[in-house]
């Protein structure tokens, strides 16, 4: 995790030299993938306050529970009626497996507290937000030149690595990651977390990649709809409101048989007839 955090938040210099991790196993027993797939809160040698998530899909609030965690992460530092020069700085790490900032380039972006106008700091970086969008990172094993490249690399491979290349061997602590990511030194407790886990995401994915294809399902049958109440208009003139409710609760395969037959028709009893004869059950 210190190499991890100084990678991330320092650019690979060794600004942090010891941390506490306070809760490594923070996912509980139910899993919900609608809040996050790695929780992890840390206390740096300074007394700094760092939460690390990792987030696999969008959500709704997605920037307000971003927020939300920095600022408790802030205030839970005190009791009631401690003093606030207690209070230590309060860093989130985000890990998005998704691009949150589509027009910008930077895989990492890191934000503090400006002026909004001359865009001069203040607060003394007492509240940071450190974002890293993984789909953006599109570098290959050798192009890896930095701490911060190898890590990222490391995060967005892991599954696909039985040993550990060379190039990410010079970092023993990746090494060792991917020893843990491999499941070499975990409990039984671990491991039965590790694969509920793994469960739950592939599930959240599958409903995903569901929703996305039934989002195209119904743009593509809207748009089958609109073809065909258009050649119809356009060949009889109005179409009977029966007719039209009855076209609209079809399916694509029968409207692009409709459409195939649409010229044979006549006059609209041609029409009537075929919707008869050929109407869904």
């Amino acid at each position: 995790m210190i190499s991890f955090l100084n990678a991330i938040i320092y650019g690979g210099k060794t600004v942090i030299q010891s941390l506490t991790i306070l809760n490594p196993y923070n996912s509980g027993q139910l899993i919900n993938l609608k809040d996050t797939y790695l929780d992890i809160k840390a206390v740096l040698v300074d007394g700094s306050i760092v939460v690390i998530e990792m987030q696999v899909a969008r959500m709704a609030g997605f920037n307000k529970r971003v927020a939300y965690n920095l600022a408790k992460a802030y205030a839970n530092q005190l009791e009631t009626g401690e003093d606030y020069l207690l209070l230590n700085p309060a860093i989130a790490v985000t890990i998005t497996d998704f691009i949150l900032f589509e027009k910008r380039d930077n895989f990492i972006n890191k934000f503090v507290f400006k002026e909004e106008t001359k865009n001069f700091e203040c607060l003394d970086k007492q509240l940071r937000l450190i974002f890293l969008e993984l789909p953006k990172f599109k570098k290959a094993l050798s192009e890896l030149n930095s701490l911060t490249d190898k890590w990222i690399y490391f995060l967005k491979e892991a599954t696909r690595l039985d040993s550990i290349p060379e190039n990410l061997g010079e970092v023993s602590e990746i090494e060792r990651a991917l020893n843990i990511a491999n499941r070499i030194n975990m409990t039984i407790e671990e491991l039965d977390i590790v694969e509920r886990r793994a469960i739950a995401i592939q599930d959240e994915r599958g409903r995903i990649i569901y929703a996305e294809e039934q989002g195209e399902e119904k743009g593509r049958l809207k748009q089958a709809i609109a073809l065909v109440m258009r050649l119809l208009k356009k060949r009889f003139g109005e179409i009977p409101t029966k007719i039209n409710n009855q076209i609209e609760n079809w399916v694509i395969e029968d409207l692009e048989m409709l459409t195939e037959d649409i010229l044979d028709f006549n006059s609209l009893e041609d029409l009537e007839s075929w919707l008869q004869e050929n109407s869904p059950s």
